[in-house]
């Protein structure tokens, strides 16, 4: 799974996003908006999920983003255009629903802002009015802003520092918003707390709202369980049930305590590799 290209997007305040272009003929193939694959940067490595981005049928090309935050992620931070990745399984995951649904408001934090992407690009396809949330800590590592852009209809810029587009955060513009009119839908990806936030302001409204889980995988194809997830009074398993689920069903706080349980080692891993 040769890597073609390499670009990085961001790299502020202990953030680093980077951009991976990876020659994989098949997924590109059957990849839709919504999924995801599971990436081992080597054969005694872990398997992490990875939303595609983008998807170049032509060349066999798929689009990947990487935030740098763990000791895989880190590794694959390493790699280069002409290096290779041990394997990718995929795609993964129900691809989300592309229907016309009147009017959309899409809702992206952080490294999220990838995921919302390819959802965005085909609403607005669809037929839909797309507007759009961004949100970042700060102008510099703020992503996608110019594609998102380019397939909305109305478009926000948040920062929590203030430093570009308006102070404060996604869900601040998104109450204002649904309390000016009528929306059919809200699509939601980023950290744990700003799709929580999301489905809280959201329950005070008639919308249907998904989010896409970024819960812990292991296996990534439902043989294991670790990306298990309590949505209204069901488990759900993220990798094959979803990874999109009904943001006012799902169970947050289990989420956030099942996201922290590797929190630990996983520092001590990367103190350890530390260059």
């Amino acid at each position: 799974m040769e890597i073609l290209d390499k670009k990085i997007l961001a790299d502020k305040l202990g953030l680093k996003i980077t951009l991976l272009k990876v020659l994989s003929p098949l997924i590109a193939k059957k990849a839709k908006p919504g999924q995801f694959v599971a990436v081992m940067v080597s054969e005694e490595g872990e398997r992490i999920p990875l939303t595609i981005v983008e998807t170049d049928l032509d060349k066999g090309i798929i689009t990947l983003i990487v935030q740098e935050l763990g000791f895989t992620t880190r590794l694959i931070g390493k790699l280069n255009s002409g290096d290779s990745l041990y394997t990718i399984v995929g795609p993964l995951g129900h691809s989300t629903e592309i229907k016309k649904y009147g009017k959309v408001i899409m809702v992206g934090g952080g490294v999220g802002i990838a995921e919302i992407y390819p959802v965005t690009k085909s609403l607005k396809e669809a037929g839909n009015h797309v507007t759009t949330i961004l949100g970042a800590r700060t102008k510099d590592v703020l992503i996608l802003e110019d594609e998102l852009k380019a397939v909305s209809d109305e478009f926000f810029v948040t920062t929590d520092d203030g430093s570009y587009g308006t102070k404060g955060f996604t869900t601040d513009v998104l109450k204002e918003l649904l309390n000016k009119e009528s929306y059919d839908l809200v699509y939601s990806v980023g950290p744990i707390p700003m799709m929580k936030n999301t489905s809280l302001v959201v329950k005070d409204f008639d919308v249907k709202t998904l989010v896409s889980l970024n819960s812990l995988m292991v296996d990534a194809t439902g043989m294991c369980g670790g990306c298990r997830v309590t949505i209204g009074d069901s488990v759900k398993f993220a990798c094959v049930d979803g990874p999109e689920f009904d943001a006012r069903l799902v169970d947050w706080d289990e989420l956030e305590k099942r996201n922290r349980t590797y929190e630990v080692k996983e520092k001590h891993i990367c103190n350890l590799y530390k260059e």
